[in-house]
């Protein structure tokens, strides 16, 4: 189940609100506990097993570590808790890529291939093994206690809001909400419109586009030009932005709905002017999970330039491999670790000294090559693909841009551009006399709020079009892909 499908909007949500809403304190973590188990089950019913494993393994080694508190033996139950969390995610996720690859290796010295039946991928369950682990490491750094009760443990893993799309919430964020919340009507309205325009996001500007990139992205590469092929990357890197946002927006706005503050999870990275900055506005709470866990224990930057890029490109090829078994993932994320440790050089001074939109020039480019990588499967597929951008085309022209780009589709790259930048806000801001941030937001800053009164109703009458529009498209069967199968 995923939340742009008429099943869960007209009714999972509206039954587990009315269950919550009418339960007393005592046993709303209860409900929320069984909404979320019912709503995994519902499109992975085999695999709730996996996660009440992942639960009952990590609230285990929690007790260990709170009873190995401050002696010698919390070490050895991390270790053991953080090897019990990557190998659930090893078996599932890298199995068949590991076979695969051994089979390639054996293959070219005259060995037998390794045969490996596929195996099914839970959906979420790198963002939920990634929670588990920070539940660990919080309590271990005692930023936390650990939890006696083990339903407290289990909401925490498996909360729907976030199960499979992230945000990333570590457990020191919602420790204390998790017996500690109120819903208020503020909060719970902030919480709508914030749904809404996660949906809008997703169903509105996502889907068609992703629906134009897909027929492109399908072509072969004689029949690729090079509009054609950088008319499919403009559209899935716009697509990817309001999927991915479009889904934290709504996980965060159900979050408030339920009493929960989670973080935030994008800050326009599209207006960035290095890779440093995207990486400060995409994806906030993996970044963050990676620098605070992988990259500061690694020694960061604290050990001269040379092992600070490799520390870097660790990093990179870890969260590359997070996002999917394949090495088109990998290149991705050495990529991205490549220009970030190149920016710490002599080259980083130069860019902070360049002129600010080619700054901005540098950073798109860098980020929509990379992206090929991340969404064409086949290495060799890809290279074709970026030759094309490149001007390398073999296309005879008789595919044209003009065949994709249908009214609805222009429409969404015209509102998709504009919106990917922080211009709503800076009007908000201006008409409703709020001052605009015009740093990038912390991942646990609040929004601003709408401060002038005739602006709020305007935007709740925009958001219930809105509403009205997704629903309606949903309705009408539309495109409505899930990228976030293979996470």
């Amino acid at each position: 189940m995923v939340f742009s499908s008429p099943i869960f909007l007209f009714l999972f949500l509206p039954l587990v609100l009315g269950l919550y809403a009418l339960a007393p304190r005592a046993l709303k973590n209860g409900v929320l506990l069984g909404a979320s188990l019912v709503f995994y089950a519902w499109g992975e019913m085999f695999f709730v097993g996996v996660m009440l494993l992942s639960i009952a393994a990590n609230f285990l080694c929690g007790m260990l570590l709170d009873h190995y508190r401050d002696g010698p033996g919390a070490k050895r139950a991390l270790a053991l808790g953080i090897a019990a969390n990557l190998l659930l995610l090893g078996t599932f996720k890298y199995a068949n890529f590991l076979a695969d690859n051994l089979s390639a290796a054996f293959s070219a010295v005259g060995l037998p291939p390794v045969h490996l039946e596929p195996v099914h991928l839970p959906i979420g369950i790198s963002f939920f093994t990634f929670q588990a682990i920070s539940y660990l490491i919080d309590v271990y750094r005692h930023e936390e206690r650990a939890r006696h009760n083990p339903l407290h443990v289990a909401l925490y893993i498996s909360m729907f809001p976030q199960l499979i799309a992230g945000p990333i919430v570590r457990y020191h964020h919602v420790a204390r909400q998790l017996t500690e919340r109120t819903v208020t009507v503020d909060g719970f309205a902030h919480g709508a419109r914030r749904f809404i325009i996660g949906l809008g996001k997703k169903v509105l500007l996502a889907n068609p586009l992703g629906a134009a990139a897909d027929q492109v992205f399908a072509l072969p590469g004689t029949e690729l030009t090079p509009s054609l092929a950088w008319f499919a990357v403009v559209c899935y890197t716009l697509q990817i932005y309001f999927d991915f946002s479009g889904y934290s927006d709504m996980a965060i706005g159900l979050g408030r709905m339920f009493g929960f503050t989670f973080p935030e999870n994008f800050n326009y990275p599209y207006i960035s002017r290095s890779i440093r900055e995207f990486w400060r506005r995409w994806h906030i709470s993996l970044s963050s999970w990676f620098r605070d866990y992988l990259y500061i224990p690694l020694g960061g930057n604290r050990l001269g330039g040379g092992r600070t890029a490799l520390n870097l490109l660790t990093v990179f090829f870890l969260c590359g491999l997070w996002h999917g078994a394949s090495w088109n993932f990998v290149i991705w994320g050495l990529l991205h670790g490549a220009f970030l440790g190149l920016e710490r050089t002599v080259f980083g001074r130069a860019l902070d000294a360049a002129w600010a939109p080619a700054r901005h020039a540098y950073a798109v480019l860098v980020v929509m090559v990379a992206w090929v990588f991340f969404r064409i499967e086949a290495l060799p597929d890809a290279l074709t693909h970026l030759a094309a951008m490149a001007g390398f085309a073999t296309g005879s022209g008789t595919e044209t841009v003009g065949l994709y780009l249908t009214g609805e589709v222009a429409v969404a790259l015209l509102i998709g551009a504009v919106a990917a930048t922080p211009v709503a806000p800076w009007l908000a801001a201006r008409l409703g006399g709020v001052a605009a941030r015009p740093e990038p937001a912390h991942e646990d800053a609040p929004p601003p709020p709408l401060a002038h009164p005739g602006l709020a109703w305007g935007t709740d009458l925009a958001l219930l079009a809105v509403l009205i529009l997704a629903a309606a498209a949903l309705a009408a069967g539309t495109y409505n892909p899930f990228i976030y199968f293979r996470f």
